[in-house]
């Protein structure tokens, strides 16, 4: 009896072992099922994007711009229309834009899927201009020279690089070299009160804290240095309104503004 049980015992494990076997025996192939979907997945995601017409670069877009013509900006960017849209290098294009295209201040390119390549472009803004051998040079508010037109933009000043040769003007020179003198110029021409701007025909730099205005009707201002401008600019403000017939105004020290003439 115990043999048979012995034996019976053994029989049943077997049996109950068996269906386990087979099913870890099926496993493998699921997993490869699974794995062959994904490879194939991975190469039909990749023939999409890189091998078929449906993801192609067939337009170039461009936004955002006010002197620049849409066709220099796509002209300039090269965007390699027919080629694989994720193949497109949106960061050279950039480089190149900005490169070739110095009014350019900043430029986003972006895929516009499926077949598309989007040019967002923002200009530089001139805040004022350099008179060259009869052109105009525009300099903008970080004081970046990018442009040469023929006429000046209207209600942008003048900028009057009259550098002084004296013996401090000379060290003031070697402290402070032209370009950054430009850029005090573009900071106190950012400070200029509103109404003034409007009327404000030249800035004039002869040192870094020697700066002026020249007025329409021949009325100018001494600003100083590029320093404490919006202090300047209220004491300016204060001044015009005491002194409303005066031609000359002082506000390089803005604690004690003068005026003189009538």
């Amino acid at each position: 009896m115990a043999g048979r049980t012995t034996a019976e015992r053994g029989e049943r494990q077997q049996q109950s072992s068996g269906p386990l076997r087979g099913r870890r025996l099926r496993r493998p192939p699921l997993r490869a099922v699974v794995v062959l979907a994904l490879v194939v997945l991975g190469c039909g995601t990749l023939w999409v994007l890189y091998g078929s017409s449906w993801t192609r670069v067939e337009r170039v877009s461009v936004s955002g711009t006010r002197v620049l013509t849409p066709a220099q900006v796509r002209a300039a960017a090269e965007v390699p229309v027919g080629d694989p849209l994720i193949s497109v290098d949106t960061a050279a294009v950039a480089a190149r834009l900005r490169r070739q295209l110095p009014r350019i201040d900043s430029v986003d390119v972006a895929r516009s899927w499926p077949h598309g390549i989007q040019l967002k472009v923002v200009e530089r803004t001139p805040v004022m201009v350099e008179e060259k051998g009869g052109k105009f040079v525009e300099v903008d508010a970080r004081g970046v020279r990018f442009a040469t037109v023929a006429q000046a933009p209207k209600g942008v000043p003048v900028l009057e690089l009259s550098l002084s040769r004296s013996a401090s003007a000379a060290a003031s020179l070697r402290r402070f070299d032209e370009a950054r003198l430009v850029r005090e110029a573009v900071t106190v021409a950012g400070r200029i009160p509103a109404a003034v701007s409007r009327r404000t025909r030249a800035v004039k730099v002869r040192t870094y804290d020697d700066i002026s205005l020249e007025l329409s009707g021949g009325r100018t201002v001494v600003w100083g240095s590029g320093e404490s401008g919006a202090e300047k600019a209220r004491a300016l403000t204060a001044l015009m309104k005491a002194a409303p017939g005066a031609r000359h105004f002082d506000v390089s020290v803005p604690t004690a503004p003068a005026s003189s003439g009538s």
